[in-house]
């Protein structure tokens, strides 16, 4: 569609205030909105609460057609549909937490003329049902929200929003389109251009934030992390987010700042859609006073009082920080940045808080033999997404980055089989595969680690050093940072915060999700997380290191938090997981258990089957397949009518719990409890 639309800022403003309730624009919105009513394409890259916003909700309004708005954030867009139909604009989105005919309606809306703006999440283009209305969509414009995410030289780029670029390219050459970033160094803003075409102008704003006080606290352990909280969090102002690096990590931190008194809850991906809308409706209300989170919690929460970001985990580049610590101080009040590095050494030479960020940064693109597999595969047969996964145990993720990037190299194309399935073709003389551009990708990121790593210990205005980074070349004297005048902050001395973390982590005792409609097992309990404390050393020493049985001291704490869990609870016996490779350990330990709860033990539960380790799988898929049908009841009818306590070692993807938990079921046991010594830190997510 040509837009070409002659509309004075005056008349713009007047229409502004009728409309929003805002008297005026700042001069560079305007300038951006004056572009786009002309037609123009243009690439806007402005901090984080510049509102951005309003250089495409404006003209879209004005513009005759439907804007199309593509963003990654759902909670952005349940944010600005309720604000746009609140001003009496009719905006809708399609994404994944709606159901189909949900999405359907609103397709059919669009269609008919009867909204303004549509939001979308890039990964709902897959859909059929979106390829065919978009043909039928009278487009006013396109938008490109957190445009960062088109580049592979972005620091969250997603193979769904290449598919974008697909349908700016097929618009005619005057329909306006909005790339709109808070964060892009000037090689993504290169990148940015060349991906969307034409781009005519890049308005580039000041991404100073002089509210903010920036700080480092260099820490020996994760545990003077800890410390540091308890000693400083009740200081800070108002109320904020805790970055931490795993999902497990967001359950310890919580826990502990509610073991301080202080109000906290945890947030992160895995949790169902409902409960994170809940989190996110009590972040803006100030529920709590700390939020702990992956970087799941942040984008598009429209919250402008944010008074403190902490980081516990070192992101992998400065614009990822700058991203994330950009969701504070919106309202231009002072506000606390604080990253806890631990600089201290493993057995490696390495930094402790570089191993995440450089593991994530040297796996970020899979490794070339397992491209190459797909490809063998795909060659003797099209397969769907889900055969691929199973018949090369590689998740889901990593998966669709290998399926996005052969795509794009002309290697494999998706086909639609019938009516309800997809599956993935080899191209025959297709071009042999190339990963250069795999390896200059990941030095570019490690040398973006590398520049984090120089604002941990940089002596110079880390405000400064950020915006150098960002190519923003606009920054006054600036004294907000702990080298420019403000405070050191250092973990406290103090034996007493001390004995209360040691408490803390004698009573930290893990659930285990494993509740399932197939069977009679209820959410179990683990005496630690694996690796937290001294209890992952000693079960490796006891599995790998011939260190003998168990020691006592895990015997100890797996009673105590049986106690907490289970205390109240009648059981009929013992019974316990037959192993892979660890001996007698577990039966031993089991039969120590039953011992000390006075509790008769059964030795039932028998390996039909050899497997492997869990361990060895990467997929949830594979773990499945790996137990399904291993185990069997040795005399038939052993668990009618009884309540099992349920004995294992180490707890991950708990797919062999709810198998023993399904046999015991069908045994006739009417309650199956699990317990656990450890529960790993990251489980399997596919």
């Amino acid at each position: 569609m040509f837009s070409d639309i002659q509309l004075s800022r005056e008349e713009a403003e007047q229409r502004l205030r009728w409309t929003f309730g805002i008297d005026h624009f700042y001069d560079d919105q305007w300038d951006c909105i004056n572009r786009l009513l002309h037609g123009e394409r243009v690439l806007l890259i402005q901090r984080t609460g510049y509102g951005k916003s309003l250089c495409y909700q404006f003209p879209a309004v004005v513009m005759d057609g439907v804007t199309i708005v593509f963003s990654p954030l759902i909670a952005l867009m349940r944010d600005q549909i309720a604000s746009l139909r609140a001003k009496k604009i009719n905006a809708a989105c399609i994404n994944s937490e709606q159901t189909a005919e949900e999405n359907d309606g609103i397709l059919q809306d669009a269609i008919d003329g009867k909204l303004k703006i549509l939001y979308i999440a890039p990964e709902r283009q897959e859909n059929d049902n979106w390829r065919t209305a978009i043909r039928h969509i009278k487009i006013s414009m396109v938008v490109v929200d957190e445009a960062h995410t088109i580049s592979v030289w972005g620091h969250d780029f997603r193979p769904a929003f290449r598919r974008i670029v697909d349908i700016v390219n097929l618009l005619p050459q005057h329909t306006p389109v909005l790339a709109a970033t808070a964060t892009a160094t000037r090689r993504v803003e290169q990148d940015i251009q060349s991906q969307v075409g034409n781009i005519s102008t890049v308005l580039r704003g000041n991404l100073m934030r002089d509210n903010f006080r920036l700080r480092v606290v260099l820490t020996d352990s994760e545990e003077e992390k800890m410390l540091w909280l308890a000693d400083k969090i009740k200081e800070l102002d108002g109320c904020g987010l805790l970055y931490v690096g795993t999902r497990a990590n967001t359950d310890i931190y919580s826990r502990w700042l509610d073991y301080l008194g202080v109000s906290a809850i945890n947030y992160n991906a895995g949790m169902d859609a409902q409960t994170r809308k809940d989190i996110e409706d009590g972040l803006k209300n100030n529920r709590w006073k700390c939020i702990v989170s992956t970087n799941a919690l942040g984008m598009g929460i429209d919250k402008a009082d944010v008074r403190f970001i902490i980081h516990t985990q070192v992101p992998v580049s400065p614009i990822h920080y700058y991203q994330e610590i950009g969701r504070a101080g919106r309202d231009g009040k002072p506000t606390d940045i604080v990253l806890l590095y631990n600089k201290a050494k493993g057995n490696d030479g390495i930094e402790n808080d570089k191993k995440m960020p450089l593991s994530f940064i040297n796996n970020g693109r899979p490794p070339k033999q397992q491209y190459e597999r797909v490809i063998s595969l795909l060659k003797e047969e099209p397969l769907g997404e889900r055969q691929l996964i199973m018949k090369t145990d590689i998740k889901q993720t990593p998966m669709r980055v290998i399926l996005a990037d052969l795509q794009e190299q002309k290697i494999i194309k998706q086909v639609q089989y019938d009516s309800k399935s997809k599956r993935w073709e080899y191209q025959y003389g297709a071009p042999q595969l190339d990963t250069r551009a795999f390896e200059q990708l990941r030095q570019a990121k490690l040398r973006d680690f590398d520049s984090m790593m120089d604002y941990v210990y940089t002596t110079e205005p880390r405000m400064k050093f950020l915006c150098d980074f960002l190519g923003d070349d606009f920054h006054p004297n600036l004294h907000n940072c702990d080298n420019t005048g403000l405070a050191k902050w250092r973990v406290p001395d103090d034996m007493e915060l001390q004995n209360k973390l040691q408490d803390f982590f004698n009573n930290l005792f893990p659930e285990l999700d494993v509740e399932t409609k197939s069977s009679n097992l209820v959410n179990g309990v683990a005496a630690s997380f694996y690796g937290i404390t001294a209890v992952g050393n000693a079960i490796h020493r006891s599995k790998y290191e011939n260190g003998g049985d168990f020691p006592d001291f895990l015997l100890k704490l797996t009673l105590k938090a049986f106690r907490k869990k289970f205390g109240r609870m009648h059981f009929d016996c013992v019974a316990y997981v037959p192993p892979t490779r660890s001996g007698n350990l577990v039966r031993n330990f089991a039969t120590k258990v039953a011992q000390s709860l006075r509790i008769p033990i059964s030795h039932d539960i028998i390996k039909v089957r050899q497997t492997d380790e869990q361990k060895s799988f990467e997929t949830t898929y594979n773990k499945r397949d790996n137990v399904k049908d291993a185990f069997a009841v040795q005399r038939q009818g052993a668990f009618s009518g009884k309540q099992v306590l349920l004995i294992d070692d180490i707890f991950d993807s708990g797919a062999t719990i709810k198998e023993i938990g399904k046999l015991l079921t069908k045994d006739g046991a009417t309650l199956i409890a699990p317990l656990v010594i450890a529960r790993t830190i990251g489980g399997d997510k596919i």
